[in-house]
């Protein structure tokens, strides 16, 4: 049997496609709104290391679904271009000195070169690369009309700090606890940074979740993380030395506020901006190095990882605002600023971390739920009848809580309040690699924005692009560009230098697709109506929260100001599942890279001590040497192998291990594949009487096999679609000669799955132009019914024979044939028939006494 040629046929198919544009999209007004479909695959990042087999599985599922799609008559858009502002290729200049922009675009240039390699019918004239002036001007220009609505705004925050870099860190350059490029212990350092005011779209964010197809546990990960919880604000009003009260109060929020009674102390966080108020001359010392001491943890080491808790008296009291007790303030590291006020009102008796920081500290304990433990001893979490209250004693939960806000309300001293764990965004970096911030700040008249009209505001050229050590960005040091005119007054100003993080360019791209070349508008308004929302986004669950949040929120902020047309951007969601690869693993439940492991019998070792490991899956890694480079698949086995393999692995959404050995079987199908094109090709009519059984039973197959892969394809099915090609494929293999209509019908239903392939194969069959919009085949209902079924002969209860009959048999028929078995004969004889029941085209039923 001949392989079929895919190295010739791949580039041949891949040139054709990029010459003719085969998949360049209009906006065609003459296809009704139901007919259109915006796909699209997540953003991308060019880094150095190219793709792994992991990458293209969600960009082959997107792409056989808009290749199915256009056969069906829907006008698709499937868009791709690249996430290229970012910390990585900065590091990699600070550490060459190449510059950022050299590195993105060569590792731009690459990516594309693997995803052409693999055959996805992008629209490529669209692509975007958030790097370039003329895509930052855009969201340059966003970020204006935010800081025009009042939701961005400058503050005064802590930050990651390195002190061995100089330099603040991003989140995502902290590994436990550590900078991700020198390996020194990280602190936090209060700067100046811009921030967006996320927050005030938080009851939006989570409300509208109900309307989009999204996974449920996508949906549940968001609203976790914006956190909604609801409770009151409560005032306390500090005392001086004496306890005579003063001037200042300290607000706390707390979900339960029935519980001030046991109200015994008050904790304020080590950067709550009050500290320097609460602490005494006494205490300054101590909390000023408690604050430094606390500087240097991370929030999880802080909260979730805090055994032992840690703090510091301030020196100054509050005054219980419901009995007027006196009650001592604490500074301590276990409460963070970035929850409620930064302060809370401490219950020991009934929180487990106030009750540890009560025992340490030697503070009171008051019962104020009644408890089936000793308080004294431990905490009681859970609810109970209120006690030690005054006037909520004898009250349940809602019902105190109820009374409480009543009385805080009448009194002046607290109300009812909506919490969000949720914290406006921090959206400045201290970095060069990332869109410049479009203000100035002017000692007369403040901060004032760069007019529209003269953006984009470019990067400048640099030569270096080392932190300054003072927190600020690298940008601070180029006075050239620093230095410039007041747009309001004309007298000398400076620049904003802190630039915008990762996260601004993908917030808005899918929108920049639809009209990548505007240069009056980031889009289109017609055009945005066309063809939002996106239809179907697929990517990573890595991507759950952060990138799905804050792309939500900036296009609810668009919305509100007209620009665009729908209150949500990504209708339906799917988290592709990971491929995997196997990984060794020791007793230890350390891991072994692949390189240092021998096979013997079946069995692995380590080289180095001989140790016998088993083996595991495990997520792919450098480190483990368990990558595996697309590139090198496409060579051996051809791309339209690696993309149905990838699909043939299972579901979906479901992660799988990557196996060589399963590729090397989908190559094999395909090349069965070809082989049957070589095949006679007979004209006979597949819809007339056919008189051979064998192709009776291949149009049966045939029709099974339309109907199985279009059900399969539009639900996204595709490794059951698959299998039902192998299945009508090895009824083909068996004949001389194949009907050229089924087999048409088949090359098309292929042709999103193996595109290359398949359009070599429509060629075949004499087609001049590609099949990329050649009509999806349909199938009759009639022949995908069965000529005969089995029906049981139940004797007494007992099943004692089978015969074969054509649906829809009528009872006396299907009595008489049973009555012929030799079940029947053997389990009556001797015995007469009482009675007969016939289930209708299932089975008959007989009682013999």
């Amino acid at each position: 049997m001949m392989s079929y040629p895919f190295k010739n046929i791949e580039p041949k198919w891949q040139k054709y496609w990029d010459e003719h544009k085969t998949f360049k999209t209009k906006e065609d007004e003459s296809v009704p709104k139901d007919k259109r479909r915006y796909v699209l695959d997540m953003f991308p990042y060019p880094s150095g290391a190219g793709l792994h087999v992991g990458h293209p599985e969600g960009y082959t599922a997107t792409d056989i679904w808009c290749r199915y799609l256009r056969m069906k008559g829907y006008n698709v858009l499937h868009p791709m271009g690249y996430d290229a502002f970012g910390l990585p290729a900065e590091n990699y200049a600070i550490k060459t000195g190449t510059h950022p922009s050299t590195t993105t675009n060569a590792n731009i240039e690459h990516f594309t070169q693997q995803i052409k390699a693999l055959g996805f019918s992008y629209d490529w004239d669209r692509e975007i690369r958030t790097c370039t002036p003329d895509y930052y001007k855009w969201t340059q220009w966003i970020f204006l009309q935010l800081y025009k609505k009042g939701l961005a705004y400058e503050a005064e925050t802590p930050i990651n700090w390195c002190p061995s870099c100089m330099t603040g860190l991003a989140n995502e350059e902290v590994k436990e606890g550590h900078c991700d490029r020198c390996g020194a212990q990280v602190t936090h350092k209060t700067i100046r940074q811009w921030i967006l005011k996320i927050t005030a779209y938080a009851e939006r964010l989570i409300e509208d979740l109900d309307d989009l197809d999204w996974p449920e546990s996508v949906k549940l990960m968001q609203k976790n993380w914006i956190g909604k919880s609801e409770g009151a604000e409560v005032n306390f009003t500090v005392a001086d030395k004496d306890g005579k009260a003063t001037d200042t109060t300290l607000t706390v929020y707390t979900t339960r506020c029935d519980t001030l009674f046991g109200a015994t102390y008050m904790v304020v966080s080590p950067e709550h901006p009050m500290i320097d108020k609460l602490t005494t001359a006494e205490q300054a010392d101590a909390v000023k190095a408690y604050r430094e001491q606390a500087a240097k943890k991370s929030d999880l080491e802080r909260t979730d990882l805090a055994k032992d808790k840690t703090g510091v008296f301030s020196g100054s009291y509050a005054i219980n605002p419901v009995n007027g007790k006196l009650i001592p303030i604490w500074v301590a590291d276990y409460v963070l600023i970035s929850y409620g006020t930064g302060a809370i009102m401490a219950v020991p008796a009934h929180d487990t971390r106030d009750w540890e920081f009560a025992k340490k500290f030697n503070l009171p304990i008051i019962e104020v739920l009644k408890s089936e433990v000793d308080v004294q001893t431990q905490a009681w979490t859970e609810d109970g009848i209120h006690v030690n209250s005054e006037f909520l004693d004898g009250l349940n939960k809602k019902d105190a809580i109820a009374k409480m806000l009543e009385f805080l309300a009448e009194k002046g001293i607290g109300k009812k309040a909506v919490n969000y764990k949720l914290r406006d965004w921090v959206f400045s970096r201290q970095r060069y690699w990332g869109e410049p911030i479009p203000l100035v700040h002017c000692p007369d008249c403040g901060t004032v924005a760069v007019p529209e009209e003269e953006l984009p505001l470019e990067l400048p050229a640099v030569k270096t692009y080392q932190p300054t050590g003072t927190g600020e960005s690298p940008l601070a040091g180029i006075d050239s560009w620093v230095n410039c005119k007041c747009p309001k007054c004309g007298k000398p100003a400076k620049r904003e230098t802190n630039t915008m993080p990762q996260w601004a360019g993908s917030c808005w791209y899918y929108l920049r697709y639809i009209d990548p070349t505007n240069e009056k508008s980031f889009c289109d308004k017609a055009k945005e109506s066309y063809w939002m929302p996106v239809d179907l986004y697929v990517g990573g669950a890595e991507h759950a929260v952060l990138h799905l949040l804050y792309a939500r929120f900036w296009h609810k902020v668009l919305y509100d100001l007209g620009v665009v047309s729908t209150k949500e951007p990504f209708q339906r969601l799917i988290n592709q599942g990971m491929i995997t690869s196997f990984a060794f693993q020791r007793k230890s439940k350390s891991l072994v890279a692949v390189d240092a492991v021998e096979e013997k019998d079946g069995k692995y070792y380590a080289k180095d001590d001989g140790e016998e490991l088993e083996r595991v899956i495990a997520k792919m890694s450098k480190s483990l040497k368990n990558v595996v480079n697309p590139d090198e698949m496409i060579d051996s086995y051809g791309a339209d192998s690696v993309r149905m393999y990838e699909m043939f692995m299972g579901p979906l959404t479901v992660s799988k291990p990557w196996n060589t050995q399963g590729l090397i079987g989908i190559n094999r199908f395909l090349d069965k594949v070809w082989s049957i094109s070589e095949k006679e090709m007979s004209d006979i009519d597949i819809t007339g009487k056919l008189e051979d059984k064998a192709l009776v039973s291949l149009r049966k197959t045939y029709a099974k096999t339309v109907a199985k892969v279009t059900k399969d394809t539009e639900n996204l099915d595709f490794n059951t679609a698959i299998s039902q090609m192998m299945i009508f494929i090895n009824e083909c293999s068996k004949l001389d000669s194949v009907p050229k209509a089924m087999w048409e019908g088949f090359v098309l239903m292929l042709s999103p799955y193996a595109p290359h392939l398949g359009e070599e194969l429509w060629e075949k069959l004499g087609h001049k132009e590609s099949n990329a919009y050649e009509k999806w085949p349909e199938f009759s209902e009639e022949f995908c019914k069965e000529d005969t079924k089995e029906f049981p002969v139940m004797i007494n209860g007992k099943l004692r024979d089978k015969f074969e009959a054509a649906p829809g048999t009528d009872e006396e028929t299907l009595k008489k044939m049973a009555f012929e078995t030799e079940g029947f004969k053997k389990f009556t004889e001797g015995k007469t028939v009482a009675k007969v029941i016939v289930v209708k085209d299932k089975l008959v039923n007989i009682v013999a006494k």
